[in-house]
């Protein structure tokens, strides 16, 4: 890709979208594509927009990906894409005929069945608000009413974690480790199997670290990434972790996906 220039993906759907840009920005991750960026179009309902929306594309280049259930629309905007030349991703519609020619069944064509506010979301979304309150210690009465508490020096991944798994509907509650704080009495009162440390090897936490110090204009050498303190924060942490007889899982060169399959498979 040229530099200079600037790309556009159109991301079209009857519903929110949210589906097609999650698929679209997982490609765009693959590529070298920093000059590429995503306009969202939701709510289509009817063959006018995707006209419209199909004329602009054609201006502006790139190319569509859509998720459209109604197979009216999703045939419009073939007929507009080959009428345009605009090439059009259909994410949504070979998996339904998959589905269809497999096992004969009809889609129920409904937009958004996705985002439908049933049993789990309110779940999800509880968890989230759960793992917000309770980021960083901040809440510790609230360890003892926790799914899952994540235990481990700074810079393990603790809230990301939280939250990837909150999105899971699982609420976490997540503390940080230091030697010269005193854990809360109610993490010694957690079932052990409900708790999960996080450790990391020295040497990538070395280099986290003193990046976290550049972010924030903090002097190079501070003791929060000296190497003989975080050193004294493993061992401490190393045995805390021993004490509550939890399972511990090092972070290093793991992704946050991988840690939170170890996790979920861990407490199923």
């Amino acid at each position: 890709m040229k530099e200079e220039q600037q790309y556009e993906i159109t991301i079209c759907s009857d519903s929110v979208g949210e589906t097609a840009e999650a698929v679209v920005r997982a490609t765009i991750r693959q590529f070298d594509a920093h000059q590429v960026r995503t306009k969202r179009i939701g709510h289509i309902k009817t063959e006018d927009e995707i006209r419209t929306i199909m004329e602009e594309a054609a201006k502006r280049g790139g190319f569509v990906a859509y998720t459209l259930v109604q197979p009216e629309l999703r045939e419009m905007m073939k007929e507009e894409a080959v009428r345009l030349g605009v090439r059009a991703v259909d994410i949504m519609g070979p998996m339904m005929q998959a589905f269809i020619d497999t096992w004969g069944d009809a889609p129920k064509r409904k937009p958004g069945l996705l985002h439908q506010l049933d049993e789990d979301y309110f779940r999800r979304v509880e968890a989230i608000e759960f793992a917000v309150k309770c980021d960083d210690g901040r809440d510790t009465s609230a360890l003892l009413k926790a799914n899952l508490v994540l235990i481990g020096v700074s810079r393990t991944s603790k809230t990301p974690l939280s939250i990837f798994l909150a999105h899971k509907g699982i609420k976490v509650s997540n503390l940080p480790l230091v030697p010269e704080v005193k854990p809360p009495k109610e993490l010694f009162l957690v079932p052990g199997n409900r708790i999960v440390g996080l450790t990391m090897d020295a040497d990538k936490l070395y280099k986290i670290r003193t990046e976290r110090l550049k972010a924030v204009g903090l002097p190079f050498g501070a003791k929060y990434a000296a190497m003989e303190r975080i050193d004294e924060e493993l061992r401490y942490a190393q045995a805390l972790m021993k004490q509550v007889g939890c399972l511990v899982i090092n972070v290093t060169d793991k992704a946050i996906e991988e840690t939170a399959g170890i996790i979920m498979g861990y407490l199923n």
